[in-house]
């Protein structure tokens, strides 16, 4: 379920957002929302570790590392740095 929110901006700055949304195919509201989720996925540091956690396990995996490799990978890592 959706809930509304009342935000008060400038005339202008509506104004040309709400024609940038309409070249895009998209309504003031679908502009604002995406906004919103971008601001808050940015801020998440929960939702980024998460992401960060499955993008280096995907490398390994796609590797050919798997957990009783852990160990070496990680040893290897911190050597060359």
């Amino acid at each position: 379920m959706t809930t509304q929110m009342i935000v008060r901006i400038d005339p202008d700055l509506k104004a040309k957002v709400n024609n940038f949304a309409k070249v895009e195919g998209k309504s003031l509201s679908e502009v604002v929302r995406e906004l919103l989720e971008e601001y808050v996925k940015t801020r998440d540091i929960d939702s980024y570790i998460g992401n960060l956690w499955d993008r280096i396990g995907g490398k390994l995996a796609s590797s050919g590392v798997g957990p009783k490799d852990v160990k070496s990978v990680i040893r290897d890592v911190r050597t060359k740095h």
